[in-house]
């Protein structure tokens, strides 16, 4: 029982630690510059939508304020089912050029994403979807990574804005570290997804995905570093967005993590030798879905370990747990809420990650949920987040 425990401990020490630690240290030897440059040529933006009313009007402002060339842009709104005054309010908005809207029954986004590559004919595809701001240099510094003839994929950096609560700056900070992982796999060769709200990729590489994805920004992008090519992450392309709530957080993270056991279904090849970045594919992905599996484990081990340390072990892990659970019970301002937070972050991401399991038992487009920033919150208004 010692080596189980010690084994996994050990295992979730290195899928948090040991693993950025490890990474951080080989891009400084093995880094790969992205070889940007000045690149002008057509681009199709892409941006699916389902019920956005509250989101939509600023949403295509953004896109207007976008520092492009017009006349090299197409913009495909899809109406993924919508039953408010979406599409409407986009056949009403003035100032972008080539303005294409596609009202489809409600299918998912996938099915929507397929309709609009299926339409578009730029050069370049640029995704994103309808809650998040754009900045105006965005799109430029996405376009501008393809005159390097080896990038096939191009995705932005997701800013979260100033949160209200504990709670959302515990969500925003698991954030700032995933984006600091993705920087470093970019400067290495290549990220495994995108960031699904502001990504870009050669339309010669799009393929049609399977309706019920849950991670088209995985299974794009994938479908290029097969074809050998690589998926960057570029920190000068910004979207904004609202902090989210954990219960938000959750069921977002249930999608996502879900999405990673269908997206391995999918392309089989991520744990073969087909894959370049195999070791970072399992450490940044596959070791989060077994890292609650290895918390089990080393609690039911504690149990068994030799006096005084199955004490010390019980005693340990039971305190951060109870911690967690204590948090939404603890006044606001209180100290000890500042350790309470990330801990509840902590334990339900790792619920999360159990609960991923469920793709085996359910449709996938069960595991599609509305996701609930400040803004609607406050407003009222909503929005389903990347299904369209």
């Amino acid at each position: 029982m010692i080596a189980i425990f010690a084994a996994s401990i050990a295992f979730c020490a290195y899928t948090m630690f040991g693993y950025p630690v490890w990474l951080a240290l080989i891009t400084r030897w093995r880094g790969r510059p992205v070889h940007k440059a000045k690149h002008l040529t057509t681009v199709s933006l892409i941006l699916p939508v389902h019920n956005g009313e509250g989101f939509i009007a600023d949403k295509l402002a953004s896109i207007r304020a976008l520092e492009y060339p017009q006349e090299l842009m197409e913009i495909i709104v899809v109406c993924d089912g919508t039953s408010d005054a979406t599409g409407e309010i986009v056949r009403n908005f003035t100032g972008l050029p080539r303005l294409t809207v596609i009202e489809l029954p409600h299918g998912g986004k996938a099915v929507a994403l397929n309709a609009a590559i299926a339409r578009a004919t730029g050069e370049i595809l640029f995704f994103t979807d309808v809650r998040q701001h754009l900045d105006s240099a965005s799109l430029g510094n996405l376009v501008d990574c393809f005159a390097d003839p080896e990038v096939g994929v191009a995705s932005g950096e997701l800013i979260i804005r100033e949160p209200d609560t504990l709670e959302e700056a515990s969500v925003g900070l698991y954030w700032k570290y995933e984006k600091w992982i993705r920087k470093q796999l970019s400067r290495l060769d290549s990220v495994p997804g995108a960031t699904g709200c502001i990504y870009a990729m050669r339309s010669t590489l799009a393929v049609t995905l399977p309706p019920d994805t849950l991670n088209d920004d995985m299974y794009l992008p994938l479908g290029a570093f097969f074809r050998g090519y690589r998926v960057i992450f570029d920190s000068s392309a910004l979207a904004f967005d609202y902090p989210t709530a954990l219960a938000s957080e959750f069921r977002r993270k249930v999608r996502t993590l879900a999405g990673v056991y269908q997206i391995v279904g999918f392309f089989p090849a991520l744990l073969g030798p087909r894959n370049r970045n195999w070791i970072h594919f399992f450490s940044h992905k596959l070791a989060r879905l077994l890292m609650p599996w290895a918390l089990l484990s080393a609690g039911i081990s504690s149990f068994f370990l030799p006096a005084p340390w199955n004490t010390v072990a019980v005693e340990a892990q039971a305190g951060a747990y109870l911690l967690a659970l204590a948090h939404p019970a603890l006044p606001s301002g209180f100290p000890l809420r500042r350790v309470t937070a990330p801990l509840r972050t902590f334990v339900v991401l790792m619920a999360a990650s159990l609960c991923a399991l469920a793709i085996i038992f359910v449709p996938a487009r069960v595991l599609w949920k509305q996701t609930r920033v400040s803004k609607q919150q406050a407003a009222g208004a909503g929005s389903q987040e990347s299904e369209g």
